[in-house]
């Protein structure tokens, strides 16, 4: 008996350990080697986090910049048409003097709005990107605030822009910077745009000046568009600082994928940026798979009771749009190691007057302990208030309906 306990004891020790180490062989084998001081890979559908090293620290971000200046440039544009067909883009001294690199703008030249965004995003020239900012806001310091207020809105909590093309620059004391994280919001916000995504894909352009009609070719420098299939390039960066920079989108099955990589070395090594986002692109396909985290639950057997109402109880329903867009909604990015986990919770009583469309509760759904989605549960109808004169009413009435 004692032999067969230490047998017994000393397979399960081997099997302990044969599974720690088999989980440190594939954590290892799954993570991605990566040159970059900050990487992030973000779910671009709802801003998940799959991947991140250093991703929340702020640092300079070079060109990536221009994706906000591009994207706001866009919704300018789509709110702007007639305007900006009727009044083109003139070129400042201050615009024409940025540095390379430059479209080689001169003080005067007219341009399309729309034209000069291929210009902006294919060769991310400088001086293209200040007269962009200065034709929508009326200087930089002025689009620099749109800027800011922008990446607010879109959730960026580390994020403060200088100038509208990544040139290193400061403001009140403060420097240009941003973090992978917040540039993968931003990034994924522009990828729902459908012009953005025609201009990051296009592989050359012929960029006119109205006065002379002096054609330009632009042509788009971004590698990443002939490494995978699916992919979608975003934007290069550089400057001493910020060191190689890059943001990239790749769609597969339905998927965006956002990759981020800053500081990712310094001359010589141009192509670090591209050797890691192709790894975190693979590291993404190959440990996340699309799962539907809906489950279903029987609203409609629901009652909650009503103290002092008309009727006893109250029935509720789930607030969610409709099943499709519930299951659309929660079809998101897991990997092996993702934990998910539904909390349903309601009041256990309700105080008449009760009014349709009351929040009762709420189903949740958490990704990891964290709350990833929320849904209200609502009353599904009104209860009156059990007043004296309602119970005379139906004394009343019953003493007719007996007679």
């Amino acid at each position: 008996m004692k032999k067969y306990r230490v047998r017994v004891c000393l397979f399960l020790c081997l099997l302990s350990a044969a599974i720690i180490l088999d989980k440190q062989m594939i954590t290892a084998a799954d993570e991605p080697e990566l040159y970059a001081r900050s990487a992030l890979l973000m779910d671009a559908s709802n801003g998940r986090v799959l991947y991140e090293e250093n991703g929340y620290q702020s640092m300079p971000n070079a060109s990536t910049t221009k994706i906000m200046t591009c994207i706001l440039a866009i919704e300018y544009l789509q709110e702007n048409e007639d305007e900006a067909k009727k009044h083109p883009v003139e070129v400042s001294s201050y615009a024409a003097s940025m540095p390379k690199v430059h479209l080689g703008m001169q003080k005067g030249e007219q341009y399309d709005l729309k034209e000069l965004l291929y210009s902006l995003m294919l060769e991310s020239h400088n001086d293209t990107a200040v007269a962009i900012a200065e034709y929508i806001a009326g200087d930089v310091r002025c689009f620099a605030d749109k800027m800011n207020e922008k990446a607010t809105q879109l959730g960026c909590r580390d994020t403060y822009f200088v100038t509208p093309n990544g040139l290193d620059g400061e403001r009140d004391g403060r420097a240009h910077c941003t973090t992978a994280y917040d540039l993968g919001l931003i990034a994924a916000y522009a990828m729902r745009n459908p012009l953005f995504c025609e201009i990051i894909t296009t592989r050359s352009y012929c960029v006119t000046e109205l006065l002379t009609g002096r054609q330009t070719q632009v042509n788009n420098k971004d590698a990443f568009l002939d490494m995978m299939e699916g992919a979608c390039g975003i934007k290069t960066g550089f400057t001493s600082k910020a060191g190689y920079c890059f943001v990239g989108a790749l769609k597969k099955d339905g998927n965006t994928y956002i990759a981020v990589v800053l500081a990712c070395g310094w001359p010589p090594n141009k192509t670090w940026k591209w050797h890691d986002t192709r790894q975190l692109m693979q590291y993404g396909l190959s440990n996340y798979e699309p799962t539907c985290i809906a489950e279903s639950f029987d609203y409609e057997s629901v009652r909650i009771p009503v103290v002092e109402g008309v009727k006893d109880d109250v029935k509720v329903y789930l607030d969610d749009g409709g099943e499709q867009k519930k299951k659309d909604s929660l079809t998101l990015l897991l990997g092996r190691q993702d934990q998910t986990r539904i909390k349903r919770k309601m009041k256990k009583d309700l105080m008449a007057p009760v009014k349709e469309g009351s929040v009762v509760g709420a189903e949740q759904y958490f990704v990891n302990g964290n709350l990833y989605r929320e849904y209200k549960i609502r009353t599904a109808e009104s209860v009156d208030l059990r007043t004296y004169f309602y119970c005379l009413g139906q004394v009343f009435m019953l003493y007719f309906i007996r007679m």
